[in-house]
Formats: structure tokens, C-alpha cells, sequence
């Protein structure tokens, strides 16, 4: 009888070794990266780093993937939640696990083959790329919003790809200016961002696809470098952006900026000193 593996043996013949050997990234472990964590270890991705300093909450129940009602009374960390999923199908994955802010351990993530970005803020987005450039390593950033618009809600997201020398968020337009002074003067003021568990399924699913696209290129083309999600419509296409953005980027384009697999984005700012 086929075992697991056998069924996705499409992707290449040594898919199984080459996943088990394969070092994934995870940064942000709630509604984003706890499907993200379940994916790559049903696919048998064998190491992985991952990072977020909190524990679970009630208000992340209702989309962090393996998170009971019991670990919100035991105050679990979202990671050992993670560990938990991970090692439920990959009983022997390595993990190393981080329950810190992601900068104070930024150096872990060096040997990482690709990194999954999984956070809330544009700041934290901006440093993260900025960090994973540095390391010429593939970053994968996935993110959702609910707006209102009179009486009615929007569900958009995004899944982009972020190759050292090819397109950044920036020119993407993911990352603005505007975006991080506007997040800034509201920082504290901000609330609680509205989130769903399908949404960010969507998401998860089509970021690990480019990951699998990446590593395992088993389609004669890689998926497209940034998806956008249309939760009302349930359409999830190429951005109309692709064919305006550069196919070299300009944001990372100096000698500064790449290629220092020793550059810690800690000791550029405040959290270097503390």
C-alpha cells in the first residue's frame, strides 16, 4: 500500500530527502504561522526556527491552528504550541524554538532555507526583509485586513515572495513610507485587527506553495512572486502589480545591503542596547 510520501512523489524523486534536509523559518505563530507550521510538517520539512514571545490568549482561538481551550488556561506559549503540532506528524523534526521578539535572535535565522514572515506590523515587515536580504535567503510574507466600507466588510490579503536581487515589498508596494508613518503616530491606538481562521488558510496555503515552487520547482515556471486575496469574491490571483515592477530591485541594490551574513538588524536599533 503507497505511504504518505509516495503520494506527492510528483514533486521529484528524492522530494522526501530533500524536505527532511530542508530548514524552514517561521516568524509569528498565530492565525498565519500555526498553518504554516502544520503544512510543511505534513509535507516533512525537518528543521525549523521558530519565534514569537507570546502565549495564547482567548482571542486567538479563533484561528491559531492546534491552540485549545486548555492551553488558553495554562497560558501555553504559541510555540510550544507549535513544537506540539509540528512533532504530531514529525516526530522527529529539529526545532529550535524562540520565545523572544524575532530581533533579539535574528542571527538563528541564517541558516534557514527560506523564512515565512508571519507578522502583524509594516515595521516589523520592513526589518524582517531587511534582516533575511542580508542572509541572501528567500522571504515569504503573508498578510490579511478586514476594512468596512459603509455597512459592508472586506476581506484582502497577500502572499509575496522576496528573492534576494529580484522584487522587494517595497516595490511591491506592500511597504510604504505612509504605511509605517501612519502605523507609527497610531502605535498604542491600534486595537484589535480583525482576523479569521479561513483567511489566513488561504494565505498559509498559497505561501507554502511558493515555497514548494521554490525548492522543488516540479511546474515547468514558478508561481507568480505576489498573490492577492479577494476574501469576498474567494479568489486568491497574480497581482496586476507584476507587470509593472521591476525585475531588479532598487531598494537592495548596494553593497550595504546584501550579502553580510553578520549583520543583526538588533544592533541597528533600540533592541541592541537593551
Amino acid at each position: 500500500m503507497p505511504d504518505h510520501q509516495s503520494r506527492q512523489s510528483f514533486l521529484r524523486v528524492d522530494s522526501d530527502d530533500f524536505l527532511k534536509a530542508t530548514t524552514a523559518g517561521v516568524i509569528g505563530l498565530s492565525g498565519g504561522g500555526s498553518h504554516v507550521c502544520q503544512q510543511l510538517a505534513h509535507l516533512g520539512v525537518g528543521n525549523y526556527v521558530i519565534v514569537d514571545p507570546q502565549a495564547i490568549e482567548d482571542t486567538n482561538l479563533n484561528r491559531l491552528v492546534g491552540g485549545t481551550a486548555a492551553d488558553i488556561e495554562a497560558r501555553t506559549t504559541k510555540v510550544n504550541i507549535a513544537k506540539r503540532l509540528i512533532r504530531g506528524v514529525r516526530p522527529d523534526a529539529h526545532i529550535e524554538a524562540f520565545e523572544n521578539d524575532w530581533r533579539t535572535v535574528a542571527e538563528s535565522l541564517r541558516n534557514c532555507d527560506v523564512v515565512f514572515g508571519c507578522v502583524d506590523s509594516y515595521k516589523d515587515r520592513n526589518e524582517l526583509e531587511r534582516q533575511v536580504r542580508r542572509y541572501l535567503t528567500p522571504y515569504i510574507d503573508i498578510g490579511m485586513d478586514v476594512g468596512k466600507a459603509d455597512s459592508a466588510y472586506h476581506i484582502s490579503g497577500q502572499a509575496a515572495l522576496s528573492i534576494p536581487g529580484g522584487a522587494c515589498l517595497w516595490c511591491m508596494g506592500i511597504l510604504r513610507e505612509q504605511l509605517l508613518a501612519k502605523e507609527a503616530a497610531d502605535y498604542g491606538n491600534a486595537g484589535i485587527r480583525q482576523q479569521v481562521v479561513w483567511p489566513n488558510g488561504v494565505l498559509a496555503s498559497s505561501a507554502v506553495g511558493m515555497f514548494m515552487s521554490l525548492i522543488l520547482p516540479w511546474a515547468p515556471k514558478l508561481m507568480p512572486v505576489l498573490l492577492e486575496y479577494d476574501g469576498n469574491r474567494g479568489t486568491i490571483v497574480p497581482s496586476l502589480k507584476l507587470e509593472y515592477m521591476p525585475k531588479t530591485c532598487l531598494h537592495f541594490a548596494g553593497d550595504i545591503d546584501l550579502g553580510d551574513p553578520f549583520w543583526n538588524i538588533a544592533k541597528e536599533t533600540s533592541y541592541g542596547s537593551k
